[in-house]
């Protein structure tokens, strides 16, 4: 279940929000979530899980604007942005020779987007495996063609969302069965 919410928090009031998601999600479960009561176990890397529903499998997201929250039966991760200008370091460091290539191809008033869209599948990717930004990132590749995502990781499946016209990215990654 992916829930999304596009509403304006202030910033100290985005993970209690991204929470509230995860509550709602867990509550089809039959499942009483409370933030900083109901208990959580981390890994090595820092992700959670429900210490008593180990089979459940949840990630959170925010950033001004947007929330959400993803629970699944299987490994998954989900990242959220709101587009803004790009950040050519961060292409140089975190993204394969194809992805700069790509970016640097794409039209001026397309690239903020399509960094956006590729960094966000990272992002999701690198927290479904539970690992984090320390993941070298620019060996896990993804394109495009049309509205399908190709990616360089195969036991894993991808869907993106692009949202209040161009406004926001939501990417998924969850783990095939």
């Amino acid at each position: 279940m992916l829930l999304i919410s596009l509403k304006e928090v202030p910033k100290k009031e985005q993970r209690p929000h991204a929470h509230n998601l995860l509550r709602e999600c867990l509550r089809t479960r039959h499942i009483d979530y409370v933030t900083d009561v109901t208990p959580v176990t981390r890994n090595e890397h820092g992700k959670p899980s429900l210490t008593e529903y180990p089979e459940i499998n949840y990630n959170l997201s925010h950033a001004n604007g947007i929330a959400v929250c993803l629970v699944s039966d299987t490994e998954c991760g989900v990242d959220c942005e709101g587009v803004r200008p790009y950040r050519p370091n961060v292409v140089r460091r975190a993204f394969s020779e194809s992805e700069k290539s790509l970016i640097e191809k794409a039209p001026d008033n397309e690239r903020d987007l399509l960094f956006f869209r590729l960094w966000t599948l990272k992002e999701a990717y690198v927290k479904a495996i539970g690992i984090g930004i320390s993941y070298p990132l620019n060996t896990v590749e993804f394109s495009f063609t049309g509205n399908k995502i190709i990616s360089s990781v195969k036991e894993y499946y991808f869907r993106q969302y692009i949202l209040k016209d161009g406004r926001f990215i939501v990417s998924v990654c969850e783990k095939k069965e």
